[in-house]
């Protein structure tokens, strides 16, 4: 796939199966989150990949921190079936590094780039993946069951497997989000 077309044809892909991605192409995955842009070469994250008995783990984490977090009964008897929706979810988090010259916005923005660029790499290499957050990735009681620092962020969850039916290609947005301030267009 060439990259003209990889960008304009990445999709996400909800509805996955196995196999997930082989042990080769998870280093193609991290190779790809290791190449973008990272002011100073902080490397200011990192990920964790749960696969298989990892899978049931993660589904523990979801349940509690659902309970935790108050959400009501039909959340949590869903939250410990979400990670199950793949066979592999990727966890990306920022690993905040003390540098004047690169705030953490900054630093946040290379993650978020590392997991875009692992979504653009498994799409290219014919698997699907998507992206999700909402209160797990927001959630202090994730953060502490996945052993993080509590200043760190968790960036989303990268749900990776064989697409269960042909990506769809989403249509092309009519609107410009450009605004010429100098010269013509």
């Amino acid at each position: 796939m060439d990259a003209v077309t990889l960008l304009l044809q990445r999709s996400s892909m909800p509805r996955l199966d196995a196999p997930g991605p082989s042990p080769a192409v998870l280093e193609q995955l991290q190779a790809a989150a290791l190449r973008v842009p990272d002011h100073m070469n902080l490397t200011p994250y990192q990920c964790l990949v749960f696969q298989g008995e990892g899978l049931a783990e993660l589904s523990e984490y979801f349940s509690a921190v659902a309970q935790l977090e108050g959400l009501g009964e039909a959340e949590c008897s869903r939250a410990p079936k979400l990670p199950l929706r793949a066979p592999c979810v990727i966890v990306m988090q920022t690993c905040y590094v003390d540098e004047p010259k690169v705030p953490r916005q900054e630093q946040y923005a290379s993650a978020a780039c590392a997991m875009m660029a692992m979504q653009q790499m498994a799409y290219a290499l014919g698997l699907g993946a998507i992206w999700r957050t909402g209160i797990y990735a927001e959630s202090e009681h994730m953060k502490q069951a996945l052993g993080m620092r509590i200043e760190d962020d968790i960036v989303g969850f990268l749900y990776v497997g064989t697409p269960s039916v042909p990506t769809p290609i989403k249509p092309a947005k009519e609107k410009s989000i450009f605004q010429y301030r100098f010269g013509e267009r």
